[in-house]
């Protein structure tokens, strides 16, 4: 019954919004007058990167046979009730290029129960983390015991090395961003996701890969920007001390920090470190989103780094949100070391337990908190 009444309203709206993704005129990076008006618009931008617990990643969240709206439904609630209104998401390439139409549809369908719980979307092109072998189709059950063991880069190796296949990658983009580009659900565009990542976990690295993405980010970029889409975009750097000074940067991150409408960054440190990075953002006069952040086992939580966030201005989006086939409450460490038997002694990333129960009922207290004062006001624990 939840996903028929969810379809319904959710083929109304994508019938608006594929009216409204006819061609248009490319636009050009907005100026830093024009992305600070539109930030001044926003409320304080709080939230999580999510997956239903539901999907191991991000090919079986979006995928006809694993779509699971009722999960997806009932776990925004839980994030409405806590003050979060926005999510930062995964797309895949792979989901477009074997099924569009379905693709569209069922990021319209998720776009509606956003909407019902006033939850805004940051949605994520491509991804530079985990296997480097994306595959479509039915996906394999995680690895017991192993961190996010299931998780896929977009493109993948084949792709990113392969610039023959990069106008099925551009019709993906366009399409993508083209169909959506005036729908005030959509808060931004993360179009590629810690692109200079060499990937993580135990999979052999990608030879060269920082050569292939310095030279197709400009592209996903102008892909983007030839949507003419009314949201931003951005596409976050996450390594290195350096961010404010572009000639001590990769040109991986000179592209992230000279074509990003409005900036972001990922943040995994203890607070001190998160001020730092926060300032050298602030520092190109553009609105600043943190887009990953909250390792409780790496020295960064959430009352560590949320209330710098809400002082500055930083919209926020922690890394995990409800515990499942991700595992992402397991640890890095756990690639190494699996947790087939004991769980860790604090979990890494999540908000919530699978049954809805928050992991630190303190951790939602102070985000609902945060949420509900003005922008730029950190309330004191105390205060009603």
């Amino acid at each position: 019954m939840i996903r028929r009444s969810f379809l319904l309203a959710a083929t109304a709206a994508l019938t608006i919004a594929a009216t409204a993704a006819q061609p248009a005129m490319a636009r050009e990076q907005w100026t830093k007058e024009q992305a600070n008006k539109w930030y001044g618009k926003q409320p304080w931008l709080v939230g999580a990167n999510y997956n239903p617990g539901s999907a191991v990643n991000e090919l079986e969240m979006w995928h006809e046979p694993t779509f699971d709206p009722a999960t997806i439904d009932k776990e925004l609630g839980w994030a409405s009730s806590i003050g979060m209104n926005t999510m930062r998401v995964f797309l895949h390439n792979l989901l477009w290029e074997n099924d569009p139409e379905g693709t569209k549809k069922r990021m319209n369908e998720f776009l509606a129960i956003a909407d019902k719980h006033k939850i805004k979307i940051m949605f994520v092109l491509f991804d530079s983390v985990w296997d480097p072998n994306p595959v479509y189709g039915l996906q394999s059950p995680p690895i017991p015991g192993v961190h996010n063991s299931r998780w896929v880069q977009a493109p993948g190796e084949a792709r990113l090395k392969d610039a023959s296949q990069y106008g099925k990658l551009e019709g993906y983009v366009k399409d993508i961003v083209g169909t959506f580009a005036n729908d005030p659900r959509i808060v931004a565009w993360d179009v590629w996701n810690e692109p200079n990542n060499k990937g993580g976990g135990n999979y052999e690295h990608i030879p060269d890969k920082n050569k292939y993405v310095a030279l197709l980010l400009p592209q996903v970029f102008e892909w983007a920007r030839s949507a003419n889409p009314t949201q931003p975009l951005t596409s976050g750097v996450w390594i290195g001390d350096n961010w404010d000074k572009l000639d001590k940067v990769d040109a991986v991150e000179r592209t992230q920090l000279t074509q990003s409408d409005i900036n972001s960054f990922h943040d995994y440190s203890w607070p001190e470190t998160f001020e730092k990075r926060a300032k050298q953002m602030l520092s190109y006069g553009r609105p600043v989103l943190c887009t990953e952040y909250m390792a409780r086992g790496n020295g960064s939580t959430f009352d560590g780094s949320l209330p710098l966030g809400k002082k500055y201005n930083i919209g926020m989006y922690n890394w995990g949100f409800a515990d499942g086939k991700t595992q992402t409450r397991l640890p890095w460490d756990s690639w190494k070391k699996p947790y087939t038997y004991d769980e860790p002694t604090i979990w890494f990333h999540e908000v919530f337990r699978a049954d809805g129960k928050p992991y630190r009922q303190a951790e939602v207290d102070l985000i609902k908190r945060l949420a509900a004062a003005p922008k730029g006001v950190v309330p004191m624990a105390n205060a009603k």
